[in-house]
């Protein structure tokens, strides 16, 4: 099966339809598939769900479908650093489910590894647990939390084969694993393919049954957060 496709226009083709459900993986601006997200606001598509840990910044990343009002929906952990998330969920225009880091995560892998639903302490007590089943093991209360399956995830990597086996670099690792196991689809944008046969089976991260298309290209990489030390 042919995985590797010219540019993220040709990769997404026939794959996007209004109201459906992407995985994004990424860790603030490290890791996230810029150059799918870039082809999903030109695609148009539009009244989206992003499971992802965070909506990028006002002028990237998830941030550039807020901008375009593409997004009716967030499940995320983490949402400070954009001030358009703020301004459309607080006027009523955007839906939030907040996660944990570490629940979403594992909801991603589950959903991957076909887990229906698993149950954890972290949120027990807090809004987080509202309106979830709770249940009782040795002593402790655990809530439920459930396996998420996307329509389509996206992810981006260092280097990729022709397979569709993946390697990521340092950061990018966290959320891209599990959120490309969660796609019923996965595209994959990395910044290099190798050939076949050159990765060391025990380096790579992802393997490329998980992956379905795949794409190479230039890769902007932002600091989202730049701290100097005054002069002395």
């Amino acid at each position: 099966m042919k995985k590797v496709y010219p540019d993220a226009r040709a990769a997404l083709d026939g794959v996007l339809f209004d109201g459906m459900f992407i995985a994004a993986g990424g860790f603030g601006l490290c890791g996230i598939p810029e150059l799918l997200i870039q082809a999903i606001k030109d695609a148009g598509t539009q009244d989206l769900t992003f499971a992802s840990n965070n909506a990028g910044v006002d002028d990237f990343g998830i941030g550039i479908l807020l901008q375009t009002r593409q997004v009716k929906k967030m499940i995320s952990s983490y949402v400070g650093e954009n001030k358009e998330f703020m301004h459309q969920y607080l006027g009523g225009e955007l839906e939030l489910e907040f996660n944990p880091q570490g629940t979403l995560a594992e909801r991603m892998r589950a959903g991957g590894s076909g887990i229906p639903g698993f149950y954890t302490k972290t949120g027990v007590g807090t809004k987080i647990a509202e309106g979830k089943e709770h249940k009782e093991f040795d002593g402790e209360t655990y809530i439920l939390e459930r396996g998420l399956v996307a329509d389509l995830a996206i992810v981006k990597a260092w280097k990729a084969d022709d397979t569709g086996n993946l390697v990521f670099r340092k950061t990018a690792r966290n959320f891209n694993p599990p959120a490309a196991m969660c796609g019923k689809i996965c595209v994959a944008e990395v910044e290099e393919i190798v050939p076949r046969g050159s990765l060391d089976p025990d380096h790579i991260h992802l393997p490329g049954i998980y992956v379905h298309r795949l794409i190479q290209g230039e890769h902007e990489k932002r600091i989202e957060q730049r701290t100097l030390r005054e002069a002395s």
